[in-house]
C-alpha cells in the first residue's frame, strides 16, 4: 500500500530524515520505533504532506504522493491521523468534532455526518460521550474521540504518533486493545511509540529508526538479543528494563 523510497527531510540544514526506506502492506500493522529526535514523527508527517519531504518518494497505491499536483485535501483523508496529543477543538462537543471534517471537507449535511459520527462514536463505545467536550473526558476517551474522527473519513491507513504518551498504564492498555481490534478488522496502520509493550502487543516486527535512517527491520526478541549492532540491542535491551 505504502513504499518510501530514499526519503529525506532537511530542516535548515539540519537532516532529520536522510534516506528512509519503507513499505507497508495493506492489512498490516507497521511499528516504528527510535531515540528521542531520531526523525519519527517527521517521518509520520511526511506520510500526509502535513511536512514536505525533500526529497525521495512515497508511493501510496500505485502513485507517488510528493508530486506537487497531488490534492492534499484528498490525501489527508485517505491517510488518517491521530496526532500524540490528540489536537481536538476544545470549545466544540464530542459529536462536532468528529463531523467537523465530514462536513467541511466532504460537504455531508448536518443529519449525515452526525449518523456517520455516531456511528464512529459507537464503534469505539463513545457514543454516551457525544454532548460532552473534551475538558469532560478521559485522556482515554479523548484518544477514542480523535480516532474516531479520523475513521469517520474512511482512511486506507491509519497513522498513530505515540498513542499512548499521555495516557497511564491502564489506559494505555485500553489503547492497546483498541488498536488492536482495528487490525482484526483489517485496518492499515503505522505506529510510533517509545512504549516497547505497546510495540510488541501490536506487532511481531518493529522498523527502527535512528539517525535519520532505518537501521533495522525485525522481531522484538532479534532486535534485543541476536541483533549485529550493539546499539541496536542496547536500545532494546534499555527498554525492556524499563517495560
Amino acid at each position: 500500500m505504502i513504499e518510501i523510497n530514499n526519503l529525506v527531510k532537511v530542516f535548515d540544514k539540519q537532516t532529520v530524515l536522510a534516506g528512509v526506506n519503507l513499505s507497508l502492506i495493506e492489512g498490516e500493522v507497521k511499528v516504528v520505533m527510535g531515540p528521542s529526535g531520531c526523525g519519527k514523527s517527521t517521518l509520520l508527517r511526511c506520510l500526509n504532506r502535513l511536512i514536505e519531504p525533500t526529497s525521495g518518494t512515497i508511493i501510496f497505491r500505485g502513485e507517488d504522493i510528493t508530486k506537487s499536483e497531488v490534492d492534499v485535501r484528498v490525501l489527508r483523508q485517505s491517510i488518517g491521523f491521530v496526532f500524540q496529543q490528540f489536537a481536538l477543538y476544545r470549545h466544540l462537543t464530542v459529536l462536532d468534532n468528529v463531523t467537523l471534517a465530514l462536513r467541511k471537507i466532504r460537504g455531508m449535511n448536518r443529519i449525515e455526518a452526525n449518523e456517520k459520527a455516531m456511528h464512529e462514536l459507537s464503534r469505539l463505545d463513545m457514543a454516551i460521550h457525544c454532548n460532552k467536550y473534551p475538558s469532560q473526558i478521559s485522556g482515554g476517551q479523548k484518544q477514542r474521540v480523535a480516532l474516531a474522527r479520523s475513521l469517520a473519513m474512511d482512511p486506507a491507513v491509519v497513522v498513530f504518533d505515540e498513542p499512548t504518551s499521555a495516557l497511564d498504564p491502564i489506559m494505555s492498555r485500553e489503547v492497546a486493545m483498541l488498536i488492536k481490534k482495528l487490525h482484526h478488522e483489517n485496518v492499515t496502520i503505522i505506529c510510533v511509540t517509545h512504549d516497547l509493550l505497546l510495540g510488541r502487543h501490536l506487532s511481531e516486527r518493529v522498523a527502527f529508526l535512528d539517525h535519520g535512517i532505518i537501521k533495522a527491520e525485525d522481531t522484538f526478541e532479534n532486535l534485543c538479543n541476536n541483533h549485529s549492532d550493539p546499539q541496536i540491542r542496547s536500545f532494546f535491551e534499555c527498554e525492556a528494563t524499563l517495560a
